[in-house]
């Protein structure tokens, strides 16, 4: 009976502590990234690619708001399926990837919304940061990978950015070039 009483005591005060921990899921960049759509002349929509370079998500189950998500974006990747647009967005007047070749999100906070989440952060992009609002769809249930053997997740992300807000395109009206970016971002991570 001795011995029982300190291994209750021991189960009852970690337990709460292994419910409570936090996973660790790296972004896996050969399977994630971000896609975007912008108005041309109020026309048709241009959409486009960057590639995700390298992210972390913490994930903590049992409470949402411990979580946190930091990523960074390959702004130099950018893929429209027209090489002559792409260096054009590459250069000064729009990304000028050669002084900002990389763009960055952390989050602020993390929060349940619905079957989603919903997940504030900063994100700096063309040496400007502002804060941003993620409606997320995830995690996916885990599924182990065939190769590494690793569980993998995936989570889907929206939201609308205003380019003017980061400088992007100062030169470019909205009636040739739409002020609403729409970005679609999908990741595939990895538990570390």
């Amino acid at each position: 009976m001795k011995r029982l009483v300190p291994a209750v005591i021991l189960v009852l005060l970690t337990g709460p502590l292994a419910f409570s921990q936090s996973s660790t899921w790296a972004i896996d960049g050969a399977h994630s990234g971000v896609d975007f759509a912008i108005s041309h002349m109020a026309v048709s929509k241009v959409r486009g690619h960057f590639g995700i370079t390298s992210g972390t998500i913490v994930f903590n189950q049992t409470d949402i708001g411990k979580s946190t998500v930091q990523a960074t974006i390959d702004v130099s990747s950018v893929d429209t399926a027209n090489s002559q647009r792409d260096t054009h967005l590459k250069s000064a007047d729009f990304f000028n990837s050669a002084s900002f070749p990389s763009a960055s999100f952390v989050s602020t906070s993390v929060a349940k919304s619905g079957d989603g989440l919903t997940v504030t952060g900063n994100l700096t992009l063309h040496g400007v940061t502002k804060p941003v609002v993620l409606q997320v769809e995830g995690p996916t249930g885990p599924v182990t990978g065939m190769m590494d053997k690793k569980p993998h997740s995936g989570f889907s992300a929206t939201t609308t950015l205003n380019r003017t807000d980061f400088g992007i395109g100062a030169n470019f009206p909205g009636a040739m070039v739409g002020d609403q970016v729409a970005l679609t971002i999908d990741l595939e991570t990895v538990q570390q």
